[in-house]
């Protein structure tokens, strides 16, 4: 399983990788950040052999990712990021930029980031939208808008409670933007597992990440070391706030007002060609039926 070292991935899956799941499979887990498990989820998904080799069952991705690897993998219905005041923000130097044209740097374009940015832009900056789009890693965007070497900056993580560090402004915030304009919670990482593991095992593996989940909401205190020791010298007051805003009830279960918000969010992308069409039932599990 590959998931990244952020304070909610490591505080939901503490139990299941520690052996505490009673149950549940043995976890070998590798850290990634979810570019890089998006780029191994869609190169796997390209290629059956290149698939096989990966040995990674179980990965988090971008939702944004799901139109181009759900032939290979399905989508859990639980552990991931979806939740609502937790959208990402378009950050500036100085308060109330025109984007208009403008440079912006982005953690992906194969984010749930970043495809919540085009919606945005589609909506509020009219016909000509930004100008340049600069993929940097979202460690590195916060110091070049800060810096001036661009105009703006798309941000996620924890960054929501740090810029004010860096000086800068708070332009927009995507998730107020979704959830204004569809009434849906916002979806951003979803857990997906190999399609080939069979039925039996998909929900087997569905059934160990919630109760990973529900046994870190009994014992906070028990993930702590786990979160603390991959939060990259994160403030522990900041990693709190970071699971306090990721994880929620959609991590235990997606549940309608979930799946509605992943099949709005790639319906509306695919309708601005920001992404494939979802083809029929795509986003079924083998316990919930047609989806």
């Amino acid at each position: 399983m590959a998931y990244s070292p952020c304070p909610n991935d490591t505080f939901v899956f503490d139990a299941w990788a520690h052996g505490r799941v009673p149950g549940a499979p043995a976890l070998d887990v590798t850290f990634a950040d979810i570019d890089i498990t998006n780029g191994v989820a869609e190169r796997a998904a390209s290629s059956a052999a290149l698939a096989s080799d990966l040995d990674l069952d179980v990965l988090k991705v971008s939702y944004a990712v799901l139109p181009y690897v759900l032939d290979e993998y399905a989508l859990l219905p639980c552990g991931g990021a979806l939740g609502r005041g937790c959208g990402p923000l378009v950050l500036t130097r100085e308060p109330g930029v025109d984007l208009t044209g403008r440079t912006v740097a982005v953690p992906s374009e194969k984010s749930t980031a970043y495809l919540l940015f085009r919606l945005w832009a589609a909506d509020t900056l009219g016909g000509d939208g930004v100008g340049e789009i600069v993929v940097l890693p979202f460690d590195q965007i916060m110091p070049a808008v800060r810096d001036g070497k661009v105009d703006a900056g798309l941000v996620i993580h924890e960054a929501r409670f740090t810029y004010q560090n860096y000086g800068l402004h708070r332009l927009a915030d995507m998730g107020e933007h979704w959830e204004a304009t569809t009434g849906l919670p916002i979806p951003l990482g979803a857990i997906i597992a190999k399609r080939g593991l069979g039925p039996a095992v998909l929900e087997q593996l569905a059934a160990a990440a919630r109760a990973s989940v529900r046994m870190a909401w009994d014992d906070p205190e028990a993930s702590r070391p786990y979160v603390l020791e991959h939060a990259q010298e994160m403030d522990p007051a900041v990693a709190d706030q970071h699971i306090g805003l990721y994880v929620n009830e959609f991590t235990a279960d997606l549940g309608e007002d979930g799946y509605a918000a992943v099949r709005g969010l790639l319906t509306r992308a695919a309708a601005e060609g920001l992404v494939p069409a979802l083809a029929p039932g795509a986003l079924a599990f083998p316990d919930r039926g047609t989806v």
